[in-house]
């Protein structure tokens, strides 16, 4: 029988706790017809809702 690893469980219970971070770049026309890039990097859960509010 294999034997329960401890070693790899907490590797795996470390990298669950980490922060998964992404940048978002969201491209808008200007007032002057100018194409401008805007850079946010936040947590990965929070990327699809920003992009959705930036959308409307």
């Amino acid at each position: 029988m294999a034997k329960k690893q401890v070693y790899g469980e907490q590797v795996l219970a470390a990298r669950a706790s980490q922060r998964k971070m992404v940048k978002v770049i969201i491209s808008k026309k200007s007032a002057k017809g100018r194409v401008v890039f805007q850079e946010s990097t936040m947590e990965q859960d929070q990327a699809k809702d920003f992009i959705a509010r930036q959308k409307s």
